[in-house]
């Protein structure tokens, strides 16, 4: 509930994102069809039940089939299973499209915390600033076992996973302070793993977000450490360079060496330093060593952002067009 606003008595929690009313209306749909159907039951039953009871009709009549009314209930309850799909599943594909312009916020779970990274550099634990009227995109992985990242207010919520990236997005519609939990169990502390989103009016957040202590932002920090690890010495723009160069490859199609095609994401990124045998892209050998247990999960997605900063496949086709 928002802590900021006179807590009172509330049957749902506050709606303070663009989900809230799509999913509270699917929700009450789906409450009037239960309600409806459970009252209907009950007193056809109970009107049957004492209709045909056996005193009144000791040899009960037998009943023919009537087309219409197998119709009736046959398209009936399909309509409206077609009407609830089609709206749960508008909802679904809608929240699995991040906005282009969506701030990109990244966490890690573990037990028992949130470790968040902000575009910026800001970094929080168990906290999680954010601006009102501005997508927010939220890429998550786990240090350990599943979590579950959820946000009863904002009525979004994503399963955390060890090994692989989840994401989700919102926009939060009013300013205030709401409440983050784990919803998976996660160890003997799961019910400690709670922190709080704070959506603040743009001005305050801009304030906020400028107290960074690093004083680089999460890419050229992944940009520091792409250097560290020497990555640049192999992915660069030099003749017969060992590694593809990665400017402007994020987000495109890459052809492997078995004739596949992969998409070059976060999760193919993250694949080809931790395990880079996996997928090899067409044209190069696999050289490349593991960094396996030598990176961390914060420091993998801040070289994500960094192979983010130098472009993507949609800028780089811009730029060629504009050629």
């Amino acid at each position: 509930m928002n802590e900021m606003s006179n807590p009172g008595f509330r049957l749902l929690p506050e709606q303070a994102s663009n989900w809230a009313a799509s999913v509270d209306g699917l929700f009450f749909l789906l409450i009037a069809v239960t309600v409806f159907f459970a009252g209907l039951i009950s007193a056809m039953n109970i009107y049957f039940g004492i209709k045909y009871r056996e005193s009144k009709n000791p040899k009960p009549t037998q009943v023919h089939g009537s087309t219409p009314l197998e119709i009736f209930w046959s398209v009936v309850p399909l309509a409206i299973s077609l009407v609830i799909f089609g709206w749960g599943a508008d909802i679904f594909f809608r929240m699995n499209d991040a906005p282009a312009n969506a701030l990109d916020i990244y966490t890690t779970g573990k037990q028992w915390m949130w470790k968040i990274q902000h575009p910026e550099g800001k970094r929080e634990i168990n906290e999680l600033h954010i601006p009102i009227g501005q997508p927010i995109k939220i890429t998550m992985t786990s240090e350990d076992t599943i979590h579950s990242f959820f946000i009863p207010d904002f009525r979004v919520k994503m399963d955390v996973l060890p090994g692989r990236y989840t994401s989700i997005w919102f926009e939060a519609t009013k300013p205030g302070k709401y409440r983050l939990y784990c919803t998976e169990y996660c160890g003997t502390k799961h019910s400690e793993m709670i922190g709080w989103v704070y959506a603040m009016e743009p001005d305050d957040y801009d304030r906020w977000v400028a107290g960074n202590v690093s004083g680089m932002t999460l890419a050229e920090a992944g940009q520091k450490m792409f250097q560290s690890l020497g990555c640049e010495t192999c992915h660069n723009k030099a003749s017969g360079a060992r590694g593809p160069d990665l400017a402007g490859r994020f987000g495109r199609a890459e052809m492997l060496q078995t004739g596949r095609t992969v998409v070059m994401d976060e999760d193919y990124v993250r694949e080809s330093i931790l395990n880079p045998a996996a997928k090899i892209v067409a044209g190069y050998q696999p050289l490349m060593p593991t960094f396996q247990g030598q990176i961390s999960e914060e420091n993998l997605m801040r070289i994500i952002a960094y192979i983010k900063s130098i472009g993507t496949a949609d800028e780089a086709l811009n730029e060629g067009g504009a050629q």
